[in-house]
């Protein structure tokens, strides 16, 4: 639909501007008969002609004389009234196929500079039925070579614009996703000078630019970088809140989608703020009974899930599911009743979860996704109570599912094998854990716009290798999960941080501190931005790196962190007194080193650190690779 919406909403802005934009020889004739070659105005005797004499009536000099005259004007006139009909015609078409006959009978009238908006308007209904993007791609390149090369004035054009924007748009539909960016890039240049420079109407700008816009945020997005695109689709928003009313149903789902775009970078507390606003106006428009209100609480509650707010989750998900059976929308209420199986997981109630996942499992066909999704809920909670051979039941069938389902929704079923891992490690099945994982990697490897999920999964893989001992084989992981979460996420991301304290680890596991400590500088630097310096994995990375300093014999700098480490701890007062008193033991023992004394007694082990799941990454245990 998004596709769709973008071509729509070009084609009519170029036909509203057809009157004002089209060159000369396209514009519409107007047939007033005001020649004195009609019979039916004009008089016996035309103001224009000589009164009847017998010079006029010398035959051959009269037929001569008015013959060559009238051969040339009918000339000129049939052409012209021929192109006006030719786009009068192509103006009338409907099907992008009747559109294609008539532009190749003016291509033998029309010259091909003349030929710009006409290329343009049937690049873009190609591309909205979308059956020949090559053939789309084409007339696009025509339309800007047409339109881009008169530049006498120095003036941006929209025209260039919206042939760029088309450009960009069936580049990306072909994957080539850098060809895309380029044009998409350039046109935003030229929107950007002629709002600057008022060039344009507003009215003209606004949804060129918001489908451009939005197509930077489909590029980015399918090129991993995600945080550039959430700038992009920011915009959109803006332009929308610009064109439309306040509180218009509009408003509403775009906000929704600016919510959506939050969830899928984890960042659930901007994305709240965009849900409750969604809320409030399809409250308001459409009542709390409608679908639109389903969905707005639907999403709130995996919002509240991801801030750990489990109670507020499910209460979100009741007055959703209220809705939904009233609509009898059955796919939408089968999932929002797993949804709230994991909530309930989340909270403890694992009774409660099974029964409700019991109920829906009769509702599933046999070999649906939805029914491999059930049976994952269902694992979980039978892990959580440590019925570890059930657990294996249901997972085993669960893997038969998605195994069939593997080309028909491969990010799904990457992401089910992801969780699958998750619960493999918890029962100490590791090698099923990696394996799951690996698995999972190669859907995504051939999905470019999963760059993200295909990095955490690396970077997990890395971790479970270190996990058990492994340390050359987590290497090449970490380093390769650090560089996808980065192009996606940004250098500060957290979960960039995680990953660095763990190629730290690895590094001290092989003996070679001074790599370590670099890991754990740039782990610590991150996690002090994205977490503070007083959030508990903070403080481990750290508390690694006074450890890296200390195996380097650079005690006074070991000092120095570990002493950092100290402060840390005592802002969390009482909670934290055996934490802060083992890192106090830990600076005495630096000290005795740093004066040359024995320390025999045991050193701190490096922490290597899992990557979070959801948002927080308090919702993840340390583990312990073991001593470095």
């Amino acid at each position: 639909m998004r596709k769709l919406s973008n071509s729509i909403s070009l084609f009519s802005l170029l036909t509203r501007r057809r009157s004002s934009s089209f060159p000369s020889s396209l514009l519409p004739k107007t047939r007033t008969s005001k020649s004195p070659f009609n019979n039916n105005q004009c008089p016996k005797t035309h103001q224009f002609l000589p009164p009847e004499t017998d010079f006029i009536a010398t035959p051959f000099r009269n037929t001569s004389t008015l013959v060559e005259r009238a051969s040339q004007v009918p000339s000129r006139q049939r052409k012209s009234m021929q192109k006006s009909n030719l786009e009068d015609a192509f103006e009338s078409a409907e099907s992008a196929s009747e559109m294609l006959r008539i532009f190749n009978e003016m291509e033998r009238v029309f010259e091909e500079r003349e030929l710009g908006l006409a290329s343009l308007k049937l690049g873009l209904k190609l591309e909205q039925e979308g059956e020949d993007p090559e053939n789309a791609l084409s007339f696009a390149h025509r339309a800007l070579k047409a339109l881009d090369s008169d530049d006498s004035d120095n003036k941006p054009k929209l025209t260039v614009a919206m042939a760029l924007q088309l450009l960009g748009s069936v580049n990306f539909g072909l994957k080539r996703f850098a060809d895309s960016l380029g044009y998409l890039n350039r046109a935003n240049r030229i929107l950007g000078r002629i709002q600057a420079e008022g060039f344009a109407s507003v009215d003209d700008v606004r949804p060129v630019l918001h489908a451009v816009q939005l197509e930077l945020a489909n590029v980015k997005n399918a090129m991993g970088r995600r945080e550039e695109a959430l700038e992009n689709l920011r915009k959109c928003l803006e332009i929308k809140e610009e064109t439309f009313e306040e509180d218009a149903v509009e408003l509403g789902k775009a906000n929704r989608e600016m919510a959506e775009a939050y969830v899928a970078v984890l960042n659930f507390k901007d994305a709240l703020q965009y849900c409750t606003k969604a809320l409030e106006i399809h409250e308001k428009q459409l009542g709390r009974n409608s679908v639109e209100v389903a969905r707005d609480r639907k999403l709130l509650g995996i919002i509240y899930s991801g801030l750990d707010e489990q109670e507020k989750a499910l209460e979100q998900n009741v007055c959703a599911k209220r809705v939904l059976k009233n609509w009898n929308l059955n796919d939408d209420l089968l999932r929002a009743e797993i949804e709230a199986a994991n909530m309930m997981i989340a909270l403890g109630r694992y009774d409660e979860a099974v029964g409700t996942l019991t109920n829906v499992v009769h509702q599933t066909d046999k070999d649906s996704e939805t029914r491999g999704l059930v049976l994952l809920s269902m694992a979980k909670a039978l892990c959580n109570q440590e019925k570890f051979a059930d657990c294996k039941k249901c997972l085993e069938i669960c893997l038969g599912i998605l195994d069939k389902r593997e080309r028909i929704s491969p990010v799904e079923v990457a992401e089910a094998y992801s969780e699958i891992s998750m619960l493999y490690e918890t029962m100490n099945q590791f090698e099923t854990a990696i394996s799951l994982l690996e698995r999972a990697l190669d859907l995504l490897e051939k999905l470019p716009q999963e760059q993200h999920s295909e990095g955490s999964i690396s970077a997990r893989i890395g971790w479970l290798f270190l996990l058990t001992g492994k340390v050359q084989q987590a290497i090449p992981y970490l380093e390769s999960g650090a560089e996808r979460l980065k192009d996606s996420f940004g250098p500060k991301h957290f979960g960039v941080g995680y990953i660095y304290n763990n190629l730290g680890a690895a590094y001290l596991e092989l003996d070679r501190p001074q790599s370590a400590a670099q890991m754990f500088a740039v782990a610590k630097d991150i996690m002090d931005v994205a977490l503070g310096p007083h959030h508990v994995d903070a403080i481990e990375a750290c508390q690694n790196l006074s450890k890296a300093y200390g195996e380097m014999r650079s005690y006074r700098i070991a000092i120095e962190f570990q002493q950092q480490v100290i402060d840390a701890w005592e802002n969390h007062g009482a909670s934290a007194e055996e934490e802060l008193r083992e890192a106090s033991r830990l600076l005495q023992q630096l000290k005795r080193k740093a004066q040359g004394a024995s320390a025999a007694e045991g050193e701190s082990p490096t922490k290597a650190l899992p990557l979070p799941h959801r948002s927080s990454p308090s919702e993840m245990p340390l583990h312990r690779p073991g001593k470095a």
